[in-house]
């Protein structure tokens, strides 16, 4: 019933999504004979693509899949800025035809005409493309934290949200790689959504993964495309890739380190594990927290020193992050808790559906963990 219900709200949101951007353009296409058929068609084929992709991969036509796949989704992204803008246009329509009503000298202004139209199809290509490049341009980001408790300086290095699957593959996963390596981490985790779809094609990606071998390990947690992907196929492959998974539990990482680790809800995972939280042999030890959502569950705040989450993605393609912000208000960055510890919401390493960021850059985090006493809170917190 739940999938049904959200089939039916992705269908009538990417069709309204369409019925905004055929308004927008349609005064080109009135000089453009057949133009509206053309449109039209090329939107049925991508609309089309997104379900022939998924049949084409698990009859093992993964070159045909992927194929399909990258155009529709790229099509996706660029519907989703072509509707913003228009539907921006569309709002401003509305207010000259309210306004028209009390001032009739502005009751003849249009913003709806090919000069409009044509401006929101050039700005729409020309930030899709600069997204398409934005999503391969991964930062790293640094965070250096004081750490009571561990022994000597420590690099922890965070990946999180790459949904290797059908478009994201060896060109996305060897550079992150390489660039890890470069990093010189003492322990690297992932928390959650590392596969997406499919996940009995990616042999070639474990090899990548497991040329990593940080002194202290490789960590991860299930995110909630690990489920949807299946979670006995995505639990295989993360171990296989020589990560462990930690699924409710706590582990001694050495070095004075305790990691944690619970379950996407969608896993089974629930608010707080007591058997994840609670707590390592020595309380003196620096506690990490790996949760794929960037929220902090009622009673876990002050039970560790930093949680790692990502998920959110930052809404991947702006505005949509003024979108996800309603649900994930800690979406982007550090922040320091009032009940105590950090939470760090990373932007994600990749990307899911279309194969594009807008002003929310993928991210390799680094975590410089230095002995001290760890800094006094502001009353309320602060970011």
């Amino acid at each position: 019933m739940r999938i049904l219900a959200f089939v039916s709200i992705a269908g009538a949101v990417y069709a309204a999504l369409h019925a905004v951007v055929l308004w927008g353009v349609h005064p080109l296409l009135r000089l453009w004979p057949g133009g509206l058929v053309v449109v039209l068609g090329w939107m049925g084929l991508a609309v089309a693509g997104l379900f022939v992709a998924p049949l084409l991969e698990r009859a093992r036509f993964e070159a045909a899949a992927r194929a399909v796949a990258w155009l529709a989704y790229t099509w996706l992204g660029f519907l989703f800025l072509a509707a913003v803008f228009f539907g921006a246009l569309a709002v401003g329509e509305a207010l000259l035809r309210f306004a028209g009503w009390w001032r009739p000298s502005v009751a003849s202004l249009s913003l709806h005409g090919p000069a409009a139209a044509a401006v929101g199809v050039v700005a729409v290509l020309a930030v899709g493309v600069y997204g398409l490049f934005e999503a391969a341009r991964v930062r790293v980001e640094t965070v250096v934290l004081p750490a009571e408790g561990i022994a000597g300086r420590l690099r922890l290095v965070q990946v999180s949200d790459l949904h290797l699957g059908l478009l994201l593959r060896e060109r996305t996963l060897a550079p992150v790689v390489a660039a890890i390596q470069d990093l010189q981490p003492d322990l690297v985790v992932a928390t959650g959504d590392v596969v997406d779809a499919q996940v009995d094609h990616l042999e070639e990606l474990g090899r990548l993964w497991r040329q990593l071998e940080p002194p202290l390990g490789k960590y991860a947690v299930v995110g909630n495309h690990e489920a949807y992907a299946g979670l006995s196929h995505s639990l295989a492959f993360l171990e296989g890739s020589g990560f462990t998974v930690l699924r409710n539990e706590g582990r001694d990482a050495g070095r004075g380190l305790w990691i944690a680790g619970v379950d996407d809800p969608h896993a089974g995972g629930r608010a707080v594990d007591e058997g994840a939280l609670s707590g390592p042999p020595d309380p003196g030890r620096f506690t990490v927290l790996l949760k794929h959502r960037p929220e902090v569950a009622p009673g876990a705040a002050g039970r560790f020193d930093l949680q790692l989450s990502g998920h959110a993605h930052l809404g991947q393609i702006f505005p949509f992050r003024f979108v996800t912000g309603l649900r994930y208000p800690l979406q982007d960055g550090l922040y320091e808790l009032p009940g105590g510890g950090h939470l760090y919401a990373s932007r994600g390493t990749g990307t899911w559906g279309p194969p594009m960021r807008v002003l929310a850059r993928p991210e390799i985090t680094v975590f410089d963990l230095v002995p001290g006493r760890k800094r006094e809170r502001e009353p309320g917190g602060s970011r």
